[in-house]
């Protein structure tokens, strides 16, 4: 559940559902109190209307004939009956009263008056009412006619409507619910879909500088954000070409001299003298070549090839068997990759050598876990301290105990191999074996 949150996918939907259900929520409370609001008006303007047509029908009643006139009253929901001269308004006029006093002509006066405790038994339609309701349950004025007579009404307020949901309320919030989950989905789908595209973009640059550049399509920022990374991509690849253009030309131009320089030192007549100058010019030459292949791991111009992984595991054991390694060779992956050849040659055959020339012997072990194909080579040398296990990736850099000059080591083997595996988005990954040796694990992705 906690995964699914992290998803920025998942919190555009959230936040999207939960805002437009929160805005929905406020404007139907706002509309329900509206809605009660105009239906009181319009139910205490009938009463006011009622109650009225009942006053003004009083004067084409004699006064000595209005006492069965008022009795009628009790069904129209009223009490009426004549008021003493000496009965007075004791409380403010209320909103009914205020309503039935502008609704008759001039001549009629209105005054509420408190309620008695038997005011309001006079109706069997009467009905109860919840305390926290503002409203009493009848109410009482007294109103003044034009010939002075008075009379006190009892007035039942209108009944309020029902307020329950009806019975396809729940269908039509399901149906809401689910337009607005999909409208939500819809929406941050097309908000996040550059950004998977941008992160993606971003993992094969790592893997390969020469991918296709973004498409520049869509909203003002998205095409903002696509020439940018393009521009990044154009500069990162002019500058690994030139840093690798400058290394190659260095370590070109120096093999000329030093081929001279070798020609020279074989007429040195001091024996001993001349083996020493060769030994250093022929690991200066190695180093040399160890820069150009640095070069050339660095630039990823090359075509990728489909070639089956086993075939070209066994032609580098083979070669290294025949150049007196020992090397075993266990397992297969039955994979194919998508891969630049001679650059993933290079990279197996630098495992290969590295473990043969430190470890005494090459252990590969070969096989396929899903999508990925995992070759182990494990040897017999001392190991790395594991204080310098990222250091051994950096160019020149050797681990004094064990690469010293005299076992041929550049400190250019691991990082040519680092370079060729995470151009063919893979990786290398070291590990010291528990009684001896050390375990260099290359990870490739399969093609199928």
């Amino acid at each position: 559940m906690k995964a699914i949150f992290q998803s920025m996918t998942s919190r555009v939907i959230l936040v999207l559902v939960a805002g437009v259900i929160a805005s929905a929520l406020i404007t139907l409370g706002l509309a329900f109190d509206e809605r009660q609001r105009m239906i009181g008006q319009f139910r205490d303007y009938h009463a006011v209307e009622r109650i009225a047509q009942f006053v003004l029908s009083l004067d084409t009643v004699a006064p000595d004939m209005r006492s069965p006139f008022l009795s009628a009253a009790r069904g129209m929901g009223m009490r009426a009956e004549a008021a003493s001269s000496a009965e007075e308004g004791t409380i403010a006029k209320s909103e009914l009263a205020a309503m039935l006093e502008r609704r008759l002509p001039d001549g009629y006066r209105i005054a509420s008056t408190a309620v008695r405790p038997d005011d309001c038994d006079f109706s069997h339609r009467m009905h109860r009412r919840r305390q926290s309701e503002l409203r009493p349950l009848c109410e009482s004025m007294l109103v003044t006619l034009p010939d002075n007579s008075r009379l006190r009404l009892t007035v039942l307020p209108p009944r309020p409507p029902p307020v329950a949901p009806r019975g396809d309320f729940t269908t039509y919030a399901i149906l809401f619910l689910l337009s607005i989950g999909i409208l939500a989905a819809i929406v941050a789908r097309m908000t996040m879909r550059p950004l998977k595209q941008l992160a993606q973009a971003a993992t094969e640059l790592g893997n390969d500088i020469e991918r296709p550049p973004l498409p520049e399509r869509g909203a003002t920022e998205i095409r903002q954000a696509a020439a940018a990374f393009n521009v990044m991509q154009t500069r990162i690849r002019s500058h690994i070409r030139q840093r690798a253009q400058i290394l190659a030309a260095i370590t070109h131009d120096l093999q000329t001299p030093l081929t001279r320089l070798r020609l020279r030192l074989e007429k040195v007549e001091d024996d001993e003298l001349r083996e020493k100058l060769i030994g250093d010019l022929t690991a200066m030459q190695g180093m040399v070549r160890e820069g150009l292949d640095l070069a050339r791991s660095m630039d990823a111009a090359g075509p990728m090839q489909r070639l089956d992984l086993d075939s070209l595991i066994g032609s580098v054991c083979d070669d290294a068997t025949d150049a007196g390694q020992e090397v075993t060779l266990e397992g297969s992956t039955g994979a194919a990759l998508m891969a630049r050849p001679i650059a993933l040659r290079r990279c197996i055959t630098n495992l290969i050598d590295n473990a043969c020339k430190y470890g005494g012997f090459a252990k590969i072990a070969v096989r396929r876990e899903g999508r990925t194909a995992v070759i182990r080579i494990e040897d017999g040398g001392p190991g790395i301290p594991e204080e310098e296990m990222k250091n051994v990736f950096e160019p020149f850099y050797r681990v004094e105990a064990s690469r010293s000059r005299e076992t041929g080591g550049t400190g250019l083997g691991l990082t040519i191999a680092r370079n060729i595996a995470e151009q063919h988005g893979g990786g290398i990954v070291l590990r010291n074996l528990p009684e001896k040796g050390l375990e260099v694990t290359l990870s490739l992705p399969c093609a199928d």
